[in-house]
């Protein structure tokens, strides 16, 4: 290398959800200096899940590191995941910096990156490395729907306690798996439920157990729905929506909209790297991770940018352990020409 100080770490990580736990497990197996930088909690994303939601893999399928998911059920519950990543980050004794968001992402002529930070002490903490892998997920913006009053207090992209919806009237806008539990947990609450989608109807893509369950309410009538319609404004008092009938106003408290998420492309942006605009992903080498800055590495649900669908915990996790193969190898030959 042509920087070999001591403050110049291998690897820097930044997330600590699935993905980057699994890079760091493998970085610290391979003998790389490395820390996990994470804007919030352990796994944030999981902890911003809805308490009672059931994963749609099994346990095996979310294990990293080789460490053992145990669970007496089929699928786990989020408490079980979040239990398992706390065991897993104690068990390989990962260095992980919490509520540490990192701000800045530059890189040198030697091509050395300065990852600056933020501590919730205050002042800014900047950090060298030779490599930097973003594992930040994709569930931190929302897609926007992009009409009148979508900003209003009673409106939420994100869904987590059913039981403020008690005898409430409450809009759901979506047709695929957040927005089928959401409206079952609603409704079970006891939340008067109206669904919103612009397809014909719910999508096939719903847990196989969720699917029939929501298809059965709506044939019902306990759970109201409007297919082929699009919400074209929010009011303080309704949800108003175009659709086969003309336009309708909707009674709605409470509006949930389940319209999907997308990756934060602003570090990526800021050092040059590559991003594929229509879908706010990562340009990158799908054989390494690579990003079109060089030693710069994209894994878990970010690279897939507005199509964070495609990517699970289960196919995810071993986007680290791959990338963190290419490190080394590039580490031991730098080291190599330096002897």
């Amino acid at each position: 290398m042509s920087t070999t100080a001591s403050n110049v770490l291998d690897l820097i990580i930044i997330g600590a959800g699935p993905a980057g736990l699994a890079a760091a497990i493998a970085a610290g197996q391979r003998g790389l200096t490395h820390v996990v930088l994470e804007k919030g909690a352990l796994v944030n994303s999981l902890v911003h899940y809805p308490p009672a939601m059931v994963f749609f893999t099994t346990p095996e399928l979310m294990e990293i590191g080789g460490l053992p998911f145990v669970s007496p059920h089929e699928k786990p519950t989020r408490q079980e995941a979040l239990r398992y990543y706390r065991r897993v980050t104690d068990t390989y004794k990962l260095d992980v910096r919490f509520e540490e968001p990192v701000t800045r992402l530059t890189r040198d002529a030697d091509g050395v990156f300065a990852v600056t930070s933020h501590s919730r002490h205050g002042g800014a903490l900047v950090r060298r490395a030779r490599f930097v892998v973003l594992a930040t997920g994709a569930y931190d913006i929302p897609n926007p729907l992009g009409v009148p009053g979508e900003n209003l207090a009673h409106v939420s992209h994100f869904f987590r306690e059913p039981h403020t919806g008690f005898r409430r009237e409450v809009v759901v806008v979506g047709g695929k798996n957040s927005a089928a539990e959401a409206a079952l947990e609603l409704y079970r609450a006891g939340a008067r439920v109206t669904i919103v989608h612009r397809e014909e109807g719910m999508g096939d893509s719903i847990k196989y157990w969720v699917k029939p369950d929501i298809d059965n309410r709506i044939k019902k009538g306990s759970i109201r729905a409007h297919f082929s319609s699009s919400v074209v404004e929010i009011t303080s008092e309704h949800v108003v929506v175009s659709g086969p009938s003309g336009r309708q106003q909707i009674p709605a408290d409470q509006v949930y909209l389940m319209t999907g998420y997308r990756a934060d492309t602003t570090l990526l942006r800021s050092v040059g790297a590559a991003v594929d605009d229509p879908i706010h992903a990562p340009v990158y080498d799908e054989a390494t991770f690579e990003t079109t800055v060089p030693n710069l590495f994209v894994i878990g649900a970010c690279v897939a940018g507005k199509q964070s669908g495609k990517i699970f915990i289960e196919n995810g996790r071993f986007h680290g352990e791959a990338v963190v193969a290419t490190i080394s190898e590039r580490v031991r030959a730098e080291k190599e020409i330096e002897d």
